[in-house]
């Protein structure tokens, strides 16, 4: 059986001390931005698009598997000075390329925005410096040791996690959720739930198949490392946020050109947005949103449907999702002081756009 960790471990470990083109795909970068980056993390970042993009003015942002810090120094071009970022990787020598330029980012940036955290993407709460650190103190020679180990990473996870609950506003990841093995992909779309704080939102560039990988790809090292036979169908990548309770779940770019075919199956790049909801509250009926089309109906993951020009009641926190920028322009809001009388269906008097003054 493939260990997935090691495999992906020693090809960036490779990665860092030297470019190694193989392991990423062509992308187009912001060359303003790009040339406040030193060339050395240019020339060592492995990635597949540029979620950076969606970074907001006063963000905080979680970069997944940030390597040599590419993203994160882009990322911290776009939050300004009041957002912060935050790199993750479990890779020493990736850490160490992305921390050595710490200091002269700092000054080019105006303000030390950008920290990176050694720990597993898909194990958030564990900070992987305090492991080795209990290891060294209290080795492992038993298995009462083995107990009280995971006793304390239970405890660590608790009362100390290396990202908190709700902490962060956009998750950011650049072709590296592929590399994470089967077995603990569900938890990895947990942890990017459980991070992000009611409202906050992805944005997620990752390699995609157009059929399910088979068995003898998922064990070739050098495929799994190159971020091709770990990754998921791209009807699963879908899913998959949505069963992690993600809303406004949304395909942003989708390369029709396959980066490799291996086998009749391609691989390409795909970037997805999505946002975590808000808590359920208010009373439907207080707001209201119409439609605009172009389709003669959409409807939501809870199954409520908007037809194209009527007027549909909503409560606050469906308002404030539908009329906010993951859906862009495509709904109406109308807000309580229309004052207009609503039928017992919670529509008002006009049951299209536009029928009357």
């Amino acid at each position: 059986m493939l260990d997935t960790r090691k495999a992906v471990h020693d090809r960036y470990t490779e990665g860092a001390r030297r470019p190694e083109p193989a392991l990423c795909c062509p992308v187009e970068y912001d060359p303003q931005m790009l040339a406040l980056l030193p060339q050395e993390i240019i020339e060592r970042d492995y990635g597949c698009g540029d979620p950076s993009r969606h970074v907001r003015p006063g963000d905080t942002v979680l970069d997944l598997g940030c390597g040599g810090g590419k993203i994160c120094y882009l990322a911290a071009q776009r939050v300004g000075p009041e957002g912060r970022v935050i790199g993750i990787d479990m890779n020493d020598e990736m850490l160490a390329l992305a921390r050595r330029y710490q200091a002269e980012m700092a000054e080019r940036l105006g303000g030390d925005r950008v920290r990176f955290l050694k720990g597993y993407i898909e194990d958030l709460a564990l900070d992987l410096d305090r492991l080795a650190e209990r290891l060294a103190e209290h080795p492992v020679r038993s298995p009462e040791d083995l107990a009280e180990l995971e006793a304390w990473q239970r405890r660590q996870r608790l009362e100390a996690p290396l990202v908190a609950d709700e902490s962060v506003d956009l998750v950011l990841s650049n072709c590296v959720l592929n590399l994470v093995d089967e077995s603990r992909k569900s938890q990895l779309f947990r942890e990017i739930f459980r991070v992000l704080r009611p409202g906050g939102r992805v944005a997620i560039s990752d390699i995609v198949s157009d059929r399910p990988v088979p068995e003898p790809l998922k064990q070739d090292p050098e495929l799994w490392s190159g971020c091709i036979s770990g990754a998921l169908q791209e009807t699963d990548f879908v899913r998959a946020f949505v069963e992690a309770g993600f809303r406004a779940v949304y395909i942003d770019g989708y390369d029709t050109t396959p980066w490799r075919v291996v086998e009749g199956i391609a691989f390409r790049s795909l970037t997805l947005l999505a946002v975590k909801p808000e808590a359920e509250a208010g009373t439907e009926g207080e707001y209201a949103v119409i439609y605009r089309g172009p389709f003669a109906e959409v409807r939501d993951e809870e199954g409520k449907a908007y037809p194209r020009g009527v007027r549909v009641a909503v409560d606050a926190v469906r308002y404030r999702h539908l009329t906010g920028p993951a859906y862009g322009e495509r709904f109406i809001g109308l807000p309580p002081d229309a004052g207009e009388e609503k039928n017992a269906e919670g529509q008002g008097g006009c049951e299209t756009a536009g029928c009357c003054c």
